[in-house]
């Protein structure tokens, strides 16, 4: 087995239910972008949804959900540091966090991945909104709680053995439900 890349050497993964390689993407090019979206798994998003946001937003949550943590922060990093509103800036902030907190853990970096954790918990609690870019945040929350909280369990995460968890996997909701 390889990796993306050619690498003959795995990285087992923390988490259930996603791929066990771990890889690092810095290319953001648009027939990558495009690859990705095309690839997309239609329960996680509609047509309706591509049309409407950015291509950095949807590419983060296909490779979110595919477990490529670090792939994920890249694209929204794009999107966040381009001219965006001020509430759209601070839930790509809280996003890109949230997943930089699952790829600290993969590297095990668990005191790393609980301060990600509670930067992205604060900034979805100050953008006080339960849905935003079709995303049901309470439920994502929720998630990223049920995922992330073993981490708050001791005064020093590196101290406990990770358990194996349940990463959130962020489906939008329909943009007429909205």
């Amino acid at each position: 087995m390889r990796t993306r890349r050619g690498d003959p050497t795995p990285n087992p993964s923390p988490f259930t239910g996603r791929g066990n390689w771990h890889t690092h993407s810095t290319s953001h090019d648009a027939r990558r972008c495009d690859t990705i979206v095309a690839m997309s798994n239609a329960r996680h998003y509609s047509e309706e949804h591509i049309l409407a946001y950015p291509i950095e937003y949807i590419a983060g949550i296909d490779l979110y959900n595919a477990g490529e943590y670090h792939a994920a922060h890249d694209a929204w990093e794009e999107r966040w540091m381009g001219p965006v509103e001020r509430d759209e800036k601070l839930f790509l902030q809280a996003m890109i966090q949230s997943a930089v907190a699952f790829h600290h853990l993969q590297i095990g970096r668990r005191g790393a991945a609980r301060r990600m954790y509670l930067m992205a918990k604060e900034k979805f609690t100050r953008l006080n909104r339960p849905v935003f870019m079709s995303l049901d945040l309470t439920d994502y929350m929720a998630q990223l709680d049920r995922a992330l909280s073993w981490l708050l369990s001791v005064p020093d995460p590196r101290e406990i053995e990770q358990p194996k968890i349940e990463p959130p996997v962020i489906r939008l909701c329909a943009i007429k439900e909205l």
